[in-house]
């Protein structure tokens, strides 16, 4: 339960279910993908960067 606090207290709601959908796909290896797909930075760059993303892609998306 404190995974899923972080997650939408960081997130919110919708972007961690959004993450969440993402990392439950078939042949998605998250452990691989935490090691070495994501850049290095801590948990609230990572938040922000995602955040500013969705809004571009939200933005797009009108």
């Amino acid at each position: 339960m404190q995974g899923m606090r972080a997650l939408i207290g960081t997130l919110g709601l919708v972007e961690a279910e959004r993450f969440l959908a993402a990392v439950s796909r078939d042949g998605f290896d998250y452990t691989e993908w935490r090691r070495h797909g994501l850049p290095r930075m801590d948990v609230d760059e990572l938040a922000n960067a995602a955040n500013r993303l969705t809004q571009e892609w939200d933005s797009r998306a009108q």
